[in-house]
């Protein structure tokens, strides 16, 4: 055997090097479904059959330590390596996936900054899933940058960081080395978009339908299941849905409902007769029931201040929040907070 046909030989037992590099970093109570859907849809794409050959594209689960992290459905995932076993220079990207809650986001910079600013020192992408993003603006990994934020968490993030461009009702947002998904089943989409740029778009489709998914949404895809009052509702016309758009962007913001008309080029009447015919109330009786709404959802699940939950809604005398939430719901902001934490 000549030279060439050893040399030849060897280069088919060694694996070819993978096109793109991901590096997984699963924060305390991260969500298995963006979780679980990203790293399949890397699965898939990783090899021409259905072997889970990285082939293609490769993966590692990274933690601080190899203490399982608990994902929030209780079911626990044990990193291959920690952080200092890792050369974050060789990925292309660190995927961080954010947990149930962004209240401990200052205690998670603590843990995980150092790490998540060597990488970006490196070179390497940032990509925020879900309520990681919490974790990179507290970082201070967002300056200067773009965000896609979790629908139900956007008047939050906007409150804690203001100056933090935040591109609402995107799916996920790629802004230079730093990207972010809202979370969810988006991080399929993610996941399809970061490998065709680097594997092409066959590749990076392969798998879809395996995962009994239609096809890749774009990143400005826009939920048809987010406001269920006009999916009960077909009469519900383009000027209702608009106006539910905005009222969910300037939650905080004091904004009137004749401004409100007048961003969608209508009349208060014509909005008022619109929003009665599709959603049984007024525009005013909408927006106020959709701030009650986030106050109660953040009341349960988070432990800031009424001060600050008010802040999220444009309401900033407290006592009058409170006095709104007891008519509503037949119970003080305070003591449905005790009654959740007690349960």
């Amino acid at each position: 055997m000549t030279e060439s046909d050893i040399l030849r030989s060897t280069a088919l037992l060694v694996p070819p090097s993978p096109d793109v590099r991901f590096l997984l970093l699963p924060l305390p109570e991260f969500n298995m479904l963006p979780f679980g859907g990203f790293l399949d849809k890397l699965r898939f794409s990783a090899d021409e059959e259905d072997h889970s050959r990285q082939r293609y594209c490769s993966w590692e689960i990274v933690g601080i330590d190899k203490e399982p992290v608990i994902s929030s459905s209780g079911v626990p995932v044990v990193a291959q390596k920690t952080a200092g076993e890792v050369e974050l220079a060789s990925y292309d990207y660190l995927v961080v996936f954010g947990g149930r809650s962004a209240r401990s986001s200052q205690q998670l910079t603590d843990i995980y900054g150092g790490m998540l600013r060597e990488a970006a020192a490196k070179g390497v992408a940032l990509v925020s899933i879900d309520n990681a993003c919490f974790l990179f603006a507290a970082a201070g990994l967002l300056d200067d940058h773009s965000v896609a934020v979790h629908w139900r968490h956007v008047p939050e993030f906007r409150t804690a960081y203001p100056r933090i461009a935040i591109q609402t009702e995107q799916l996920y947002c790629i802004d230079g080395k730093r990207i972010s998904c809202a979370g969810g089943s988006a991080a399929v989409d993610l996941a399809v978009e970061l490998v065709a740029r680097h594997c092409g778009r066959a590749k990076a489709l392969k798998g879809l339908a395996d995962m009994l998914v239609d096809e890749a949404r774009g990143q400005l895809h826009q939920l048809k299941s987010l406001d269920e009052d006009i999916r009960a509702n077909n009469t519900a016309g383009r000027h209702v849905g608009r106006a539910i758009s905005l009222m969910r962007q300037l939650l905080a913001e004091p904004k009137t409902v004749d401004e409100l008309a007048d961003m969608l080029a209508i009349s208060r009447r014509q909005l008022d007769r619109l929003c009665k015919q599709s959603l049984g109330m007024t525009a005013r009786e909408y927006w106020a029931e959709m701030r009650l709404k986030h106050v109660h959802w953040r009341v349960i699940n988070s432990n800031h201040s009424l001060q600050c939950l008010a802040d999220e809604v444009g309401v900033h005398d407290v006592s009058y929040l409170c006095k709104l939430f007891r008519k509503r719901y037949g119970i003080s902001p305070s003591k449905l907070r005790q009654i959740s934490c007690e349960l």
